[in-house]
């Protein structure tokens, strides 16, 4: 894949292309939305390496799945974004991913997490971080934690000491936010 400057796109477009199945697709997700997508799957793996062969499974996701695509379910980033979360959440759930936790050492686990992984999602680019700042607290931990942390609600729950029910409540409510901010 290139990696020359981004090519703006209008979402439309870009929409139809994946329908189509065209090759232009996939070169204009990965010049325009690599860094945020990649950036999100590090995050929760922690590792570059596996990190890179997940990317590459959710660009083939992309392709596979574009033409059922469905632009009034969401934008095509969300859609993109939720593919990659979902996928590296899998990763880490496999016995693979388990299995290379528990046989790499405290000392390199350190090491990588400190020395290899230097990937933030540039949520500034599309205007994210600064809504979820805008969020109430309670609202903005678990924006944080589900959606940038990789835990799933139950896992959240557990976590802040909360129902499953008020997790769920509070993550569609926080949603619903946002999804007005961008209406707005």
């Amino acid at each position: 894949m290139s990696t020359t400057q981004p090519t703006h796109i209008e979402e439309a477009n870009l929409v139809q292309l994946l329908r189509q199945q065209d090759k232009l697709a996939l070169e204009l997700i990965y010049q325009n939305y690599r860094h945020a997508l990649f950036g999100t799957i590090c995050r929760i793996l922690k590792d570059e390496r596996l990190a890179e062969d997940v990317f590459q499974e959710c660009l083939v996701k992309f392709w596979r799945y574009g033409p059922t695509y469905d632009p009034k379910r969401g934008r095509v980033f969300t859609w993109m974004l939720n593919i990659c979360r979902n996928a590296a959440i899998d990763k880490t759930r496999s016995k693979e991913f388990k299995y290379q936790a528990k046989i790499q050492s405290d000392d390199e686990l350190v090491h990588s997490q400190t020395d290899n992984v230097k990937y933030e999602i540039p949520t500034d680019q599309i205007g994210l971080g600064e809504m979820v700042n805008k969020l109430e607290p309670k609202y903005k931990e678990l924006i944080d934690l589900v959606y940038f942390g990789g835990r799933s609600q139950r896992e959240a729950a557990k976590e802040l000491d909360l129902p499953v029910g008020t997790v769920k409540t509070r993550l569609r409510t926080a949603i619903g936010m946002m999804r007005q901010w961008i209406k707005a």
